[in-house]
């Protein structure tokens, strides 16, 4: 009896919808994605064995290896809210505008007779000039000023937000202002002496020294 062959035929994929994915995975990606800003200094840390990561809610103070201090906050209502305070304290006034950019911006370093100037760069532009670090020294403290008004802006909103979730009905988990300290390996110690007194001066004695894994990643 003859055996009956069967058919042969070549097994076919359709590739359409797998491409139509990755196009609307890509298009996805470029319409959420936001530029890197640029900071203005780099540090780099010392490194360490300690494992702890990096608090969300923290102000950072940034030491490059000539001493020049940086200022940076991470919530951007309270940034805006740290602006305000220090523009009513130096008689600057701040446009909206102004206010929306600053607080999509990194860590400052610019004495506030330039701040105006300096957040109507573009990025471009920003990443040219050579900070000069934020003064804080016996006769012009201005990191000091930055550093008050932004854990009281920062506490005002906290109290703010609870009475809100209060009223509401919610809870409210409250994460307190961290103060972090990131200082070059080359600075001088001196240098970083005369940020933890200004903290110190303000009685604030818990802060973190941010340092280095062997891999890179920042850590506390």
């Amino acid at each position: 009896m003859a055996k009956i062959k069967m058919p042969k035929s070549n097994p076919s994929l359709d590739m359409t919808p797998m491409v139509d994915l990755a196009f609307l995975l890509v298009t996805f990606f470029m319409l959420t994605a936001t530029s890197r800003v640029n900071e203005p200094v780099v540090v780099d840390t010392p490194s360490s064995v300690s494992d702890k990561l990096l608090p969300e809610n923290v102000m950072l103070i940034s030491i490059d290896e000539k001493g020049r201090a940086f200022y940076n906050i991470n919530n951007s209502e309270v940034r805006i809210g740290t602006l305000d305070r220090m523009g009513a304290q130096y008689k600057i006034q701040f446009t909206d505008e102004e206010k929306k950019r600053f607080s999509g911006m990194t860590s400052i370093g610019v004495p506030m007779s330039q701040l105006k100037e300096y957040i109507n760069m573009d990025n471009d532009k920003q990443a040219l000039v050579k900070s000069p670090g934020i003064p804080h020294d016996s006769l012009d403290n201005q990191l000091k000023d930055w550093i008050m008004f932004g854990r009281i802006e920062a506490a005002t909103q906290a109290t703010q937000e609870k009475a809100k979730a209060e009223e509401l009905g919610r809870d409210f988990k409250y994460e307190p202002l961290r103060f972090a300290i990131k200082a070059d390996g080359k600075t001088n110690y001196i240098a970083v002496k005369d940020i933890i007194q200004i903290f110190t001066d303000m009685d604030i004695y818990r802060f973190n020294l941010i340092t280095s894994l062997e891999d890179g990643s920042t850590k506390e």
